[in-house]
């Protein structure tokens, strides 16, 4: 993530802006969230996805397939980083979409051997992209070079590097990630296993972790697990990770469990040898919930999950808790509504039909000069199909409402190709909260159910009724596990709260 720079305790105050009765935030602190900077895209916006393959002779050309199929992770940035039989680390990073970062195949050429990680990213919404901030991040210290790539949010970046700057350190970028580097730099541990460990016991917020280095790879899951990090193997014997298995299985890598929350698994690519160590205490586990909404992909595995199955599960308690009598047909907003269109569908008896046809290139609606012309590129992006709305009484299932630009444009949308009405579905609760732990999220002033109840959301969008799935429908799809799962973005109760540097402070003498 990118921050504002010492952001002032008065000005982090006025960002936050709680409903009554929600769980509070220390006075002085707030997340680190940005408005989305395209309107045709009502959706938080996952930050990274994470690639590694070691034991394989083309490793980072495994890794460019695999970030290009976790490119809905981060589209903004790309990069590989890998390790040559020279013992040498070699990095090529880019801005824009994997297949153009790597659109050359000289650029790849030059990243032989058999080890390599791989990194997608989106930058802070606002700000311009920043070469400096893509990763993976390569870097060279007294014991040699090593290489890290980061999904998540240090919620103590700030303190941390105020305090490592106080002491004479230099930063580069403006990414948390490297306040990792400096730890693991100043150190007094050894190996670098004990390096890592001992930089990671001063990390707070969500972190999932790989480490290159010319003869190991380390993956690295935060004590509650906040982001996802799997592992796999080819049929070569190779070891492969990803942030989704989707990414594994489009290398041929079959998936064999996660990275444990709290755990560091460690791969000598000289024998192959996989060994796994427990980072710091295990903590009560706190999964994103938001994975199986919206960000990963449908045929995933994530958290032990097939993300399908959740999706259908929610519309199907969506359909149960807030019918839609009278209606004619169920329409899912594609792409990632269509799982809980379909469980809405079947368990309500209602049409499933595909009555938004998305398309998918018609690129960001953000840089037209008006509102008019941007309210045109949204019909681009989102087309009717007018023989399944004309005359019908719709329901439409989206996976989440986060400011309700998108919601309101479909409705205008399916009222003008003739429908009778709409009945808007929102297949996981409001959005009230800001979150802190990786994914880019407006500001609480422009998530449109902190500002409004129900009703007023209903009028603003246009619809004609408007239904959540309900925070306790959620939980009690997941049962006892529920949880394990954070949903501060719905419940406001933050698991790691964030800190801020103190004046002048220094690291405790040990």
């Amino acid at each position: 993530l990118r921050y504002a720079p010492n952001p002032s305790p008065l000005a982090l105050r006025r960002r936050l802006s709680p409903p009554a009765g929600a769980a509070l935030l220390p006075d002085r602190v707030t997340p680190f969230s940005y408005g989305a900077d395209d309107e045709s895209d009502d959706h938080p916006r996952e930050e990274c996805g994470l690639v590694g393959v070691v034991g394989h002779p083309d490793a980072s050309s495994l890794c460019y397939l695999g970030l290009q199929k976790l490119q809905h992770r981060g589209e903004e940035g790309a990069g590989i980083v890998a390790a040559g039989g020279d013992g040498k680390l070699k990095s090529v990073t880019g801005l824009g979409l994997v297949a153009d970062v790597f659109g050359d195949p000289s650029r790849l050429a030059s990243l032989p051997g058999p080890a390599a990680i791989g990194h997608v990213r989106y930058s802070t919404a606002g700000a311009a992209a920043s070469l400096r901030n893509v990763q993976p991040f390569l870097a060279g210290y007294r014991f040699g070079q090593v290489a890290v790539a980061h999904n998540g949010n240090l919620v103590n970046y700030q303190a941390l590097r105020s305090k490592l700057e106080a002491r004479g350190s230099i930063f580069n970028t403006t990414s948390d990630t490297e306040v990792i580097l400096h730890l693991i730099s100043t150190s007094l541990s050894r190996p670098l296993l004990a390096r890592i460990c001992d930089a990671c016991e001063r990390l707070a917020g969500a972190y999932s972790l790989l480490f290159l280095t010319a003869d190991k790879l380390f993956a690295v899951r935060d004590p509650h697990g906040f982001r996802p990090l799997v592992l796999g193997r080819l049929p070569n014997g190779a070891v492969a990770f990803a942030s989704e298995t989707c990414a594994l299985d489009l290398i041929d890598a079959a998936y064999e469990r996660e990275v444990e929350p709290g755990e560091v698994v460690m791969v000598d690519r000289r024998d192959m040898s996989v060994s796994s160590a427990c980072l710091v205490p295990r903590l009560p586990r706190r999964a994103c919930v938001f994975e199986h909404i919206y960000f990963s992909l449908p045929n995933s595995v994530v958290f032990s999950h097939d993300v399908h199955e959740r999706r259908t599960a929610f519309g199907r308690a969506l359909a149960e808790e807030s019918p839609a009598p009278g209606a004619d047909v169920v329409i899912p907003v594609p792409d990632s509504g269509f799982y809980a269109a379909l469980g809405f569908s079947r368990e309500s008896g209602l049409e499933f039909q595909q009555g938004l046809i998305r398309w998918h290139y018609s690129g960001r609606s953000f840089i037209q000069p008006t509102q008019a012309i941007r309210d045109l590129a949204v019909k681009l992006k989102l087309a009717p199909v007018r023989g399944v709305i004309r005359g019908k009484s719709v329901v439409v299932v989206d996976d989440s409402l986060v400011r309700g630009t998108t919601s309101s444009k479909i409705v205008r949308l399916l009222r003008d190709a003739g429908a009778r009405e709409v009945h808007m579905r929102i297949a996981s609760p409001p959005v009230v909260g800001s979150c802190l732990y990786g994914i880019d999220t407006p500001s609480d002033g422009e998530l449109i159910s902190n500002r409004m109840d129900l009703e007023g959301v209903r009028r603003e969008i246009g619809s004609d009724s408007l239904a959540f799935l309900s925070l306790d429908k959620l939980h009690g799809i997941y049962g006892e596990e529920a949880g394990d799962y954070c949903d501060a973005c719905f419940s406001r109760k933050y698991p790691v709260l964030p800190t801020l540097p103190e004046p002048a402070a220094e690291f405790d003498e040990e």
